[in-house]
């Protein structure tokens, strides 16, 4: 199924019948936490979607792709769908995701938990020399990404530039809150969770990349 951009949606995600069943999610309810970057920080794994509906509220989804699936079994052949779903904050946290259901609703739902527990966050800069405006608008720096036979490459730009970029791109450097860029992509372009996976893959390497300015810190 072919890219078609949708309005923001969100999984019903219910916090109020919440009942943690992980050491993060009790001490999240306790208040003994009480943002995301404290969770990094600490270096603790978000183990249920729950905990990223109560630290991130504002959070967006956008279905990127929905495939149909087959696979031969003894009984037969069994279809199901494939749904693709990237979540943010567009304020530098980024989760993409997957999930397969004979139904694509509950697939789309799958793949928004799924996303929510792999979110990470997103370095921001300026890293363009025509700018040097200093704000966060902007990638840091210049960073790789593959997944599959695709690889893409970010390249900072200056303000007012806008994304560079194709539909999907767009939409996943909207949600991790990137505003001026270009993206360079090789490869089997036109496979959309490879293309997908391979911006996420550069968005990730935003933080583990050690910079100058980390060894100051």
């Amino acid at each position: 199924m072919r890219f078609r951009r949708r309005t923001p949606r969100r999984t019903s995600i219910n916090l109020e019948q919440w009942i943690p069943r992980t050491r993060l999610g009790k001490m999240i309810q306790e208040g003994r936490i009480t943002s995301i970057e404290e969770v990094f920080m600490e270096g603790l794994q978000i183990r249920e979607p729950q905990i990223v509906d109560a630290l991130l509220p504002d959070i967006q989804e956008e279905v990127i792709n929905i495939n149909l699936v087959q696979k031969q079994t003894d009984a037969g052949e069994k279809s199901r769908f494939k749904a693709i779903v990237a979540v943010g904050n567009r304020d530098g946290y980024l989760g993409l995701g997957s999930g397969k259901a004979r139904q694509v609703r509950t697939a789309i739902e799958k793949a928004a938990i799924d996303a929510r527990l792999k979110i990470v966050p997103v370095r921001r800069g300026c890293g363009s020399w025509e700018c040097g405006c200093g704000k966060s608008h902007s990638a840091p720096f210049q960073v790789e990404g593959k997944c599959g036979g695709v690889r893409i490459i970010i390249i900072p730009g200056p303000r007012g530039l806008g994304l560079v970029a194709s539909e999907v791109a767009k939409v996943i450097l909207g949600l991790a809150g990137i505003k001026d860029c270009w993206i360079r992509s090789y490869g089997s372009t036109r496979t959309v969770p490879s293309f997908a996976y391979a911006v996420f893959d550069a968005l990730k390497k935003t933080y583990s990349l050690i910079t100058p300015m980390d060894w100051v810190r």
